[in-house]
């Protein structure tokens, strides 16, 4: 493998308005591939907007559903890469021919669909349908795995990802400035975005601490490390319907340092490089090959009921 480098952005999403959220994913893709990135990735629904699917009839979500690869999305996603020459990652409802809807995560080349991903955990509609299956998939010789945001807080998808031969893990998200049993927890007052101009640093506050970063810092850097993997987290900046995201998008590399990271308030991206060597310098990679799976493999794997509490819904 050869180095490749990466950018993750961040932008104000608009609920429902694909076209302009096209537009932002064109623009920044743009930018990046100007500055040398060969791959960019966005956050969790960034073509359609989130939070707002929570108040959508099973009817309205189909509207804004999508077949994949045929929808008009995935030939524009497409089409931007092939004018930027650049690989782009981004995420969409899916509709299937049966009517069935899924969280979708895209990766898309000039020529086509390169690999998609049903959200294992989905929560924000319950006309959603949970994905069955992890992704493994090849980009400029480089094995990549697509975790969407409450996925990679089951700590299993991770290490399963990692285990199927992933080196890179995309983690889209829309995530922080929420609700929870977690001390310091909470939402943020959009009152402090509007007036981000005039005060950036009472919103920063906010969105570097328990309510935002500070939180995501708890375990974002240990699924790089103990899985000796680069974890690409993308999030939304700004208000997502009526909730306040905090963005920092960023690269952290198998080491679980960040390499790069968003820090603009509003649309942004960064570009890592990242080198092979480091999948196999981290500790991660010597603690993998330490594993002894007789011991756990049925306490693992033993039944189990899942159940999925969404503590802000």
């Amino acid at each position: 493998m050869k180095p490749i480098k990466i950018a993750t952005a961040q932008f104000e999403n608009k609920s429902g308005d694909k076209d302009y959220n096209l537009g932002v994913i064109r623009q920044l893709a743009g930018e990046a591939a100007k500055a040398g990135a060969d791959v960019i990735a966005f956050h969790e629904c960034s073509i359609t907007g989130y939070t707002f699917a929570r108040h959508l009839s099973r009817e309205q979500l189909l509207e804004v559903a999508e077949l994949i690869p045929d929808g008009p999305s995935i030939r524009a996603l497409q089409d931007i890469a092939a004018e930027h020459d650049i690989v782009v990652l981004a995420g969409l409802f899916e509709k299937d021919a049966a009517g069935k809807m899924y969280k979708a995560y895209v990766c898309v080349d000039k020529n086509g669909l390169v690999a998609k991903y049903r959200k294992l955990h989905p929560f924000i509609n319950p006309h959603l349908t949970p994905g069955d299956q992890y992704v493994i998939f090849d980009l400029f010789g480089w094995k990549c795995g697509i975790l969407i945001c409450y996925d990679n807080n089951i700590i299993e998808n991770v290490r399963a990802t990692k285990l199927l031969g992933a080196d890179i893990i995309f983690m889209p998200h829309v995530t922080m400035c929420t609700p929870s049993t977690r001390p310091g927890a909470g939402f943020v007052d959009p009152a402090l975005w509007y007036n981000r101009e005039a005060d950036p640093t009472s919103l920063r506050q906010e969105f570097d601490g328990l309510k935002g970063r500070a939180w995501l810092m708890k375990w974002l850097p240990a699924r790089a490390y103990d899985n000796a993997v680069y974890a690409i987290f993308s999030n939304p900046i700004g208000m997502d319907d009526d909730q306040l995201k905090n963005g920092c998008s960023m690269i952290l590399d198998p080491f679980g340092d960040i390499i790069a990271e968003c820090r603009k308030l509003g649309n942004d991206f960064t570009i890592a490089t990242l080198t092979p060597e480091k999948l196999q310098q981290a500790g991660g990679h010597r603690y993998i090959q330490a594993r002894r799976p007789e011991l756990y493999r049925d306490i693992i794997g033993q039944g189990h009921v899942s159940e999925q509490r969404v503590i802000w819904l």
